[in-house]
């Protein structure tokens, strides 16, 4: 997909505060400092419309991004970070999983790890939580980059296990900063549309 057209419309943390049009939506999840605001960035060709943040876990709304009248990017908070208060967990928690499992336009979930090492206990939880709600799942592994493309498929490999996926979701390698991946991820997201 060619984008020219994005905005940023919401940051929302209730049900009645998403946006009406009904287009598909894609919601991304991760880690906290995983890379999805670079992803995202990435994907509509802009340079800082996803804040990239030195302080994980920064995030702690649903931010809505409209991409050329037909879909939504949603980011949602980053998973897995210590510094955000037990409590402010499970709050945010609850309305992601309300989000997620009761939102219609939802088509499916990108959920973001990191190539380089094999997903953590969080990531596991997260896509545990995807398959037990039957949700779609295109799992982007980022940073590819950083490792000698040869070594891509042995971390892969790991990626899969480590998650246990399923073998009809997408795992599809990714760099920010190269741009390897994106015709493959948007080829994905639009056979989902």
């Amino acid at each position: 997909m060619k984008v020219h057209n994005v905005e940023m419309i919401m940051s929302a943390v209730r049900p009645e505060q998403y946006p009406a049009e009904g287009y598909p939506e894609f919601a991304l999840a991760g880690r906290s400092n995983v890379g999805k605001s670079s992803f995202i960035n990435k994907m509509i060709g802009r340079k800082s419309l996803a804040r990239t943040s030195s302080k994980p876990g920064k995030t702690q709304t649903l931010n809505f991004y409209k991409i050329e009248e037909q879909l939504f990017f949603v980011d949602v908070p980053g998973y897995g970070y210590a510094k955000v208060s037990k409590s402010s967990r499970e709050t945010w928690g609850k309305f992601i999983q309300q989000y997620m499992t009761e939102r219609e336009p939802l088509r499916a979930v990108i959920q973001i790890v990191d190539l380089r090492h094999a997903p953590s206990a969080d990531d596991c939880a997260m896509y545990d939580f995807l398959v037990e709600n039957n949700m779609p799942a295109i799992i982007i592994a980022t940073k590819a980059d950083k490792i000698p493309k040869g070594k891509w498929e042995k971390h892969k490999k790991v990626v899969r296990e480590t998650l246990a996926m399923r073998p009809y979701d997408a795992l599809i390698v990714f760099s920010s900063e190269k741009g390897i991946g994106m015709d493959e991820a948007w080829k994905e997201i639009e056979s989902r549309m």
